[in-house]
């Protein structure tokens, strides 16, 4: 008998092998849920959001940095940003944002990141592109070249 397989066209996009026991994390030998599983996209944007509050303040109060002025200062908040997320990183594997949602980044054997880890990752968060191309197991390219991956602590 003919089904639908059989007559399918490019439409129906390529064929799709579907894991049923595949979760995000799986394959790097993390756990489905709990302590030390992939960190949930929801947590990483509110991280996200907290750490860019934090360091448009900082730049408003240390550096004099005000909305809405053109020319380099436009980028203070942005400097101040790497700068936290590097020092913070490479020291004790978590952001500001990060600690207060119960996230870590960790090797992906499970050690510290460190602080080589830490600048690759920063650097290529900077680029911005390597952060929106994601995984099967939802790491970020900027985590997959750093050996890294962002967990949850709690």
């Amino acid at each position: 008998m003919v089904d639908r397989r059989d007559i399918g066209s490019w439409l129906s996009g390529p064929p799709v092998d579907v894991d049923r026991d595949h979760y995000p994390g799986r394959s790097l030998g993390l756990p489905e849920q709990g302590p030390g599983s992939i960190a949930p996209f929801g947590r990483r944007i509110v991280a996200l959001l907290v750490d860019g509050t934090i360091c448009q303040v900082i730049a408003m109060g240390l550096f004099g940095y005000r909305q809405g002025v053109g020319g380099p200062a436009v980028f203070t908040p942005t400097l101040v940003f790497l700068a936290l997320h590097l020092i913070m990183v490479a020291t004790g594997g978590y952001t500001i944002g990060h600690r207060l949602l119960g996230l870590r980044v960790v090797r992906v054997d499970g050690g510290w990141a460190g602080p080589v880890a830490a600048l690759k990752r920063t650097v290529l968060f900077a680029l911005l592109i390597p952060v929106l191309i994601m995984d099967r197991d939802q790491r970020g390219l900027h985590d997959k070249l750093s050996g890294t991956v962002l967990v949850k602590q709690r």
